[in-house]
């Protein structure tokens, strides 16, 4: 490690204004930066943290939505999120629990790791990104791997969820890391299914629209007997070949829709 400056600001307003710093970076949960900070390959002069900012912790549920802070973490998602029973078990399942008590959603989000949970189901349930400036779709915001919509020194302060009628993740894991080697989320709402995929794709988290429309027809498991999922474009390495993640997709995506069913 080398030498940084610290920053703990009270209020977005103050952290948005310490990361006007060209070397300034947003802390979160650290569970990625920190790691690449300790082998050199991420060198900023200062590091603002975004933790002790209390406007952006906490999670509640109005009107059919719920919205989680942007520094909320995995286990306070786990523990309250529980107008939206999904998105709960999924954060109970990320890492082990030095990770969840530490690790947050925005962090997550902002991050945008391939293999992450959340990305799935932010895309599954057509969430809504708060940062300080604006408002950003779900389907606008993942703009491939480690690629975001967000601007230099945007902060996510929340994200909004809505609530589906049926929901359900399910992850195939990478047992070293319980980073998904696979994961899919699938959500029921009145106007249709949404589908997303995790872990499998070279471009980062994606939506399988031909379960999509088949699952908006008929919501089961066997609806999906008659689909493939291309191998094209999907990661190849030591842990599967994409033909393996094609796989996975469909099987996981019969058990999720199952699950919720």
């Amino acid at each position: 490690m080398y030498n940084f400056e610290f920053v703990k600001p009270g209020s977005v307003a103050e952290a948005v204004a310490a990361l006007k710093d060209e070397e300034a970076q947003p802390l979160s949960g650290g569970q990625t930066l920190i790691p690449t900070m300790k082998q050199r390959l991420n060198m900023p002069g200062t590091l603002v943290s975004l933790t002790g900012i209390p406007e952006l912790v906490g999670v509640s549920a109005d009107g059919g939505t719920l919205t989680i802070g942007g520094a909320t973490t995995h286990a306070q998602v786990a523990a309250e999120a529980t107008a939206y029973p999904a998105l709960a078990a999924l954060a109970g399942n990320i890492g082990d629990p030095a990770v969840r008590n530490r690790g947050t959603i925005g962090g997550s989000l902002a991050n945008n790791d391939p293999a992450a949970c959340y990305p799935s189901a932010a895309l599954a349930s057509g969430a809504t990104i708060v940062t300080n400036v604006r408002e950003i779709a779900a389907d606008d915001y993942f703009q491939g791997m480690f690629t975001t919509a967000l601007d230099e020194g945007e902060i996510i302060t929340g994200v909004k969820f809505p609530t589906p009628e049926k929901a359900n993740y399910q992850k195939f894991e990478q047992p070293a890391s319980r980073f998904a080697l696979t994961g899919v989320f699938v959500a029921k709402y009145a106007d249709g299914v949404r589908v997303a995929v995790t872990g499998a794709s070279e471009e980062g988290v994606f939506r399988w629209t031909e379960a999509e429309a088949a699952l908006s027809s008929n919501f089961s498991a066997d609806a999906v007997d008659g689909l493939t999922a291309s191998a094209d474009g999907l990661i190849g390495d030591l842990h599967g070949t994409p033909e393996y993640r094609a796989n996975l997709i469909k099987v996981l995506t019969k058990r999720a829709v199952a699950a919720a069913a």
